[in-house]
């Protein structure tokens, strides 16, 4: 296995070539690259003003957007340098999954007693049918875990329960992050510890807990030999969720029945229903860090711990899920005074509240959901036993990346310059 020296390394030398690279090829094409940029920009801004229209005026923004990007690329290969532009991109890719790599945490949980009655509840639909294609159940049994498939129409909390209540001393869930925190919440709620299989699409909590999303069978090992973690939940007028709770635009497109089969032209047509001149201009609306009143019809997520954004390594999951905090990010919000912003603001706190003159259209953990006004947040701190399997990382992919720019190169410098160890985990 390469080791994490190896890829400090190899980030440093390929971010380093593809800076000098950037720089030479900048002076010599002056100012073509500044038009480049330009032509980019105006790009972007034509396909929301599009994006946020309808018919011919969306056509329009699209096409604008289309030729714009068309003019970039034409002034590219104008400069008789495509070569190296390409070569600029991929050596920035290397450099950023080199050190992405290296900055990879393993954490070894302390061993914990296996349980005498494990139960796994799945749901062989999910995730297009992965726990049936690994022969989840089958596997199960090899480690003396009983096996309980969820069937359609069938209430996975009131299996759960009955399990429990017929002795079963540790449960998990191979299959979508909606059914996780069903069975996390009942888990938490009787002190049991919890197993969480990836037998779903994306596996969003699987991932931020340290689990091989790629390693379906493996994770069946924490049952019996898993050391354990405690992490926290997050609720949402008493429904417990394990990842976030999107409110606003994408919440509003995972309403429509069409979303299932087309995701990207749901949330399309979405848009302008929701931000567009013609919006009805529903409106949430809370106090953020500042005391201020705010409101939106954009997006406004709450999650279980903050995620990482804004980042080019480790952007989109959470370093932590033991903070005790509510992770919230508005994007498009207005103070009392009219005064807009269009960046994304994201802050921490225990609790947090949302109000709104109308049923409130929600995404908890990727389902859809109608959530009667106010919507009350609260975290719940060390609220689960969570079981790992031991060759699993353990820890969320950004548990151990840097906040910046400069901190990532310190430490990727360090570990290039550190001795390598003669034997043990990379």
């Amino acid at each position: 296995m390469v080791s994490r020296r190896v890829r400090a390394i190899a980030a440093l030398v390929l971010m380093g070539a593809s800076i000098v690279l950037a720089a030479v090829v900048a002076v010599q094409t002056f100012p073509n690259g500044l038009t480049v940029f330009a032509c980019l920009l105006l790009a972007v801004l034509a396909a929301w003003w599009g994006l946020l229209r309808r018919r011919l005026e969306r056509a329009l923004g699209v096409v604008a957007a289309g030729l714009l990007s068309a003019g970039a690329v034409v002034l590219v290969l104008l400069e008789g340098r495509p070569l190296l532009d390409a070569l600029i991109v991929v050596g920035v890719g290397l450099s950023l999954a080199a050190a992405r790599e290296a900055f990879v945490a393993h954490t070894e949980w302390p061993a914990a007693v296996p349980p005498t009655y494990p139960v796994l509840f799945y749901n062989p639909k999910s995730g297009g049918g992965k726990a049936e294609r690994v022969n989840v159940a089958d596997e199960a049994r090899a480690r003396g875990i009983e096996p309980i498939e969820l069937h359609l129409g069938e209430d996975l909390e009131l299996l759960v329960r009955e399990a429990i209540a017929g002795g079963a001393d540790a449960v998990g869930m191979a299959g979508g992050d909606g059914s996780q925190a069903v069975v996390a919440a009942i888990a938490a709620e009787h002190g049991l510890p919890y197993v969480c299989v990836p037998a779903g699409t994306r596996n969003h909590f699987a991932l931020d807990l340290g689990v091989n999303r790629d390693d379906v069978v493996g994770a069946l090992d924490a049952f019996t030999k898993g050391g354990e973690r405690i992490v926290d939940l997050a609720e949402v007028n008493d429904r417990v969720f394990v990842n976030n709770v999107s409110l606003g635009v994408y919440a509003e497109a995972v309403q429509q029945a069409s979303y299932r089969d087309a995701k990207l032209q749901t949330l399309a047509e979405t848009v302008p229903a929701v931000l567009g001149p013609e919006s009805e201009g529903f409106e949430l609306s809370w106090v953020g860090p500042d005391d201020r009143h705010y409101r939106t019809s954009a997006v406004l997520l709450v999650s279980n711990d903050r995620y990482r954004l804004k980042r080019a390594l480790g952007s989109g999951t959470r370093p932590r899920l033991d903070e005790g905090q509510l992770g919230i990010v508005v994007i498009g919000s207005h103070d009392a005074g009219e005064n807009g912003s269009q960046h994304v603001e994201e802050w921490t706190a225990p609790s947090f509240e949302v109000q709104s003159d109308q049923i409130v259209a929600a995404g908890i953990d990727g389902e859809a959901v109608q959530l009667e006004p106010p919507l009350r947040f609260r975290a719940r701190p060390a609220a689960l036993r969570v079981r790992i399997a031991p060759q699993h990382p353990g820890a969320s992919p950004s548990a151990n990346v840097p906040a910046g720019a400069l901190d990532a190169i310190r430490q990727l410098m360090r570990v290039a310059l550190s001795r390598p160890h003669p034997a043990g985990r990379s």
